[in-house]
Parts: structure tokens; C-alpha cells; sequence
């Protein structure tokens, strides 16, 4: 059996957003989505230089357009397309950077009755303005909800029950050290087993949570670290207020007690539960992990925990805050301040 890693750094699991490949407010074109993939890889070719990684990402604005391409194709074969673009477009821009990769399209077995499929929470495409939203709704029949000031399609989202391919990643983790695997890409292919067959599979209509699908990942293939990069920083307190504050470090307890992420059942909110579960699922097997959720271009310092939002076990007092020095014209951001509090959350 070949060394772990190759004699680096532990195994992680590195999670990226669909809108790490289209940002906001730019067009979602082929050549956009290159563009961000090349600016994104050597923040993974970073990481893969001192560690074993395994790199799963989001497909929520592609899968979206592909949706509107092709009216009639179910969710798990939009889904499968995709993915493969996807990693396609990731493994162009790692080679570019020097990073051997392998992209696999996963299929990820979900329970077609689970009670995800009557309220659908999974934002998928584009953003729209009010009344464009409520005329595709009426005209499509889709279900839109508010995300931030805009709207967006959203699909049910149950969670993940089994990773089929999780073994071809095994394998390539211990067979090919220092190459990448790219997998479970936009939550896996969502499929379930056939009741009166279960060694058949069919396709089920629904899109998998890819930071839900990164967690179980990260547990089955016993990572150390499960890393959740947004465009929008850590877990944070009253976001997008004048007091909010950034957690450094805090515990799944904390979290949990505190409902965070509770107001962003869509966006944040999946996330934290996300880390959540990995830190968990890992300590009942006996294994100190931990999780991160932190800005792409933050990525280097969020394993220090210079940045970003750390969960662990082993947090005095619950959490530990980062004080935001405000960036103001003409001035320098100074150092972030750790402080603790009690454990509150408000």
C-alpha cells in the first residue's frame, strides 16, 4: 500500500462554489468560466503541493442554464453534462498550472421520498430580477425564493446516502500520488436504487447539496480537513450588518446551539451544516478532524487560521472571533484581533 499522500500533508477535501466559475454579474460563457478556472488554480495547486487533495466543486449557475437550454432533460442527465464540463474546464486550467488531475463523474444515490422533495431550497442558474422570476414561475412552473436582492430557481436537495465511484478515488489517491482527484462535482449525479432491484439505478430529479456531498466525501475517504471556499469569507455574526463579526475558530456545539447560518438556508446555512456533520461523523470514528469555510483567495491562510472560519472540537469557551478592522480610503487594514466570548449568538 503506498505511503498516504506521498509523505506530505494530510488529506483534505477541497469544496469550491459553481460561482467560483461564473461570478456575479458576469455572463456565464465558456471563456468566463476558463478565465476563473485559471485564476483559481494555483490556489489549489498550493495546497496540492503540501498535501493529498481531492478537489469537488458546485455546478448551481451551469446546471441552471443548461436547464434553460433543454427544457425536457431531467436533472440527473443536466447534471452529468454539467459535470463533465466542468471538470473538463478544471482540469484544462491544474494542467495549465502543473496539476495532474482526473476528473470522475460521480453518481450519488439519494432516497426519492425523503422529505427534501416537498420543500425545495437548492438555488440553481442565474440570478433574476423580480418580475423576470415571477413570469419563468408562472410560465415554467418553477419555484423561485429571494437570493440576497435578486431571485433564483430552486430544486429539491436531498441529502447524499452513498458515493458509487468512491472507490476509483481510493484507488487514485493510493495509486497515483501527487494526481488530483476532481469528484462528486456538483453534489454527484443524483440517482436512487431501484426498489424491486437495488443493484439497478435510475435517475432522480433533484440536485445534491455539493458541501453536504463534500462532507461525506471527506468522511468516507477519512480526511483531516474538509475545506469550503465562497466568495463571501467565514461564518460570520449579523452578516451584512455595520457590527458583524467573524468566527476564527469555533465548535460544532457552538454552531449548533446558536442556529447559525439559519437565516441563509440556501447559501450559508448548508455549509455550516456541512462542517458540521464531517467534524462530527469524524469523532465518532475516533479521528480529531477538523473543517474551514473561508474566501477562495484566502485559501493559504484559512488552513492557519489566519482567515476564514475553523470547525473544531477543541474550542475553549465555544468560539473564538475575529475583530474587522474596516478598510477605509487612504489607510491600512491592520492585522485581525482574536478576542472570546461567551458563547452567544444573536
Amino acid at each position: 500500500r503506498a505511503a498516504r499522500g506521498g509523505g506530505r500533508g494530510g488529506r483534505l477535501v477541497v469544496a469550491v462554489g459553481g460561482n467560483a466559475l461564473q461570478r456575479r454579474g458576469d455572463r456565464l460563457t465558456i471563456a468566463n468560466m476558463l478565465k476563473a478556472a485559471a485564476e483559481m488554480a494555483p490556489t489549489i495547486r498550493d495546497l496540492a503541493s503540501k498535501h493529498e487533495v481531492v478537489l469537488t466543486h458546485g455546478n448551481g449557475p451551469q446546471i441552471g442554464e443548461l436547464a434553460l437550454e433543454r427544457s425536457a432533460a431531467t436533472f440527473d442527465v443536466l447534471g452529468a453534462e454539467s459535470v463533465g464540463q466542468i471538470g473538463h474546464v478544471l482540469a484544462q486550467a491544474l494542467a495549465s498550472a502543473g496539476v495532474k488531475s482526473v476528473p470522475i463523474v460521480t453518481q450519488v444515490v439519494v432516497d426519492p421520498k425523503h422529505k427534501a422533495f416537498q420543500n425545495p431550497t437548492k438555488f440553481v442558474g442565474p440570478v433574476y430580477a423580480a418580475k423576470e422570476a415571477q413570469a419563468l414561475a408562472e410560465n415554467l412552473g418553477w419555484t423561485v425564493k429571494a437570493d440576497g436582492e435578486y431571485f433564483r430557481r430552486v430544486v429539491p436537495s436531498p441529502p447524499p446516502v452513498e458515493i458509487l465511484q468512491i472507490d476509483a478515488v481510493r484507488a487514485l489517491l493510493e495509486h497515483a500520488p501527487g494526481v488530483v482527484p476532481i469528484a462528486c462535482g456538483g453534489g454527484g449525479v443524483p440517482v436512487a436504487r431501484v426498489a424491486e432491484d437495488p443493484e439497478s439505478l435510475q435517475g432522480v430529479e433533484c440536485v445534491i447539496d455539493k458541501d453536504a456531498c463534500g462532507s461525506k466525501l471527506a468522511a468516507d475517504l477519512d480526511a483531516d480537513g474538509f475545506i469550503i471556499l465562497t466568495d463571501g469569507g467565514g461564518i460570520f455574526k449579523n452578516y451584512g450588518k455595520p457590527d458583524a463579526r467573524e468566527m476564527s475558530s469555533v465548535t460544532p456545539e457552538y454552531l449548533l446551539g446558536s442556529k447559525a447560518g439559519k437565516n441563509f438556508p440556501g447559501s450559508m446555512g448548508p455549509k455550516i451544516e456541512a462542517a458540521i456533520n464531517f467534524v462530527q461523523e469524524s469523532a465518532l470514528k475516533g479521528k480529531k478532524a477538523w473543517a474551514a469555510i473561508g474566501d477562495l483567495k484566502d485559501a493559504r491562510r484559512i488552513l492557519s487560521n489566519e482567515a476564514g472560519t475553523m470547525v473544531r472540537d477543541d474550542v475553549e469557551g465555544g468560539v473564538i472571533w475575529r475583530d474587522l478592522v474596516v478598510r477605509t480610503e487612504g489607510e491600512t487594514t491592520a492585522h485581525p484581533r482574536l478576542t472570546q466570548d461567551p458563547p452567544k449568538y444573536g
